[in-house]
């Protein structure tokens, strides 16, 4: 019914687990449910946002998605078509890993990255990919998403790579995306030594 709205912010708050964008348009104030990476795209003061939109229609109140992208709002609506996925849990997933990340993460079947979102267990991943990897990798190509090949270390390198630049206060997003950038070299790729992983990640993650 709604495909986007176009307005200017008036807010952005975090409630709990939840973020709410609340958009005026028109004199009216319109209250989204949002990724919280949506700040990335926040406009400067008093320029105009536009928000690609899902309604969720239900018996007592009709509640809004926001996204900053049409191809971030097919891919929410992809996953809650999957069963036991629901909007909240969605949102959770696409804020967790980001459009690229989370499509990539489906298509290749990786559950442990998917496990990474709160909320989603060993078999909630194993059904999301087991669901939409044959779909988002054809709606990939058409959407033209670019994704990466996996480029991670192999997992009994990765998990202790992983402890231990968690254990140096860097985030769970902020790992994931320092071993995929690092994994693209060559000769690192085919390395299980943790130290050398570890080494070239926090280079990345200093730049």
């Amino acid at each position: 019914m709604i495909g986007f709205l176009q307005g200017h912010v008036v807010s952005l708050q975090q409630t709990g687990n939840r973020t709410v964008l609340t958009l005026a348009v028109n004199q009216v104030g319109y209250d989204l449910y949002v990724p919280g990476r949506i700040r990335q795209h926040l406009p400067l003061d008093h320029e105009v946002m536009q928000v690609f939109t899902h309604l969720q229609v239900r018996e007592d109140q009709l509640v809004l998605f926001g996204f900053a992208s049409v191809a971030e709002r097919d891919l929410f609506r992809q996953l809650i078509a999957v069963s036991g996925i629901g909007p909240q849990l969605a949102l959770a997933l696409i804020d967790t890993l980001g459009l690229q990340d989370l499509v990539q993460a489906i298509v290749n079947s990786n559950t442990k990255l998917l496990a990474k979102t709160p909320g989603v267990g060993a078999k909630t991943a194993e059904r999301i990919a087991l669901e939409l990897r044959s779909k988002l990798a054809e709606w990939r190509d058409q959407a033209g998403l670019k994704t990466l090949p996996s480029a991670g270390p192999i997992d009994s390198v990765q998990e202790d790579v992983e402890m231990t630049l968690l254990a140096l206060g860097y985030t769970s997003q902020e790992v994931m995306r320092a071993l995929q950038a690092v994994g693209q070299n060559t000769a690192l790729a085919k390395n299980e030594d943790t130290e050398a992983w570890i080494r070239e990640a926090i280079a990345w993650l200093s730049q």
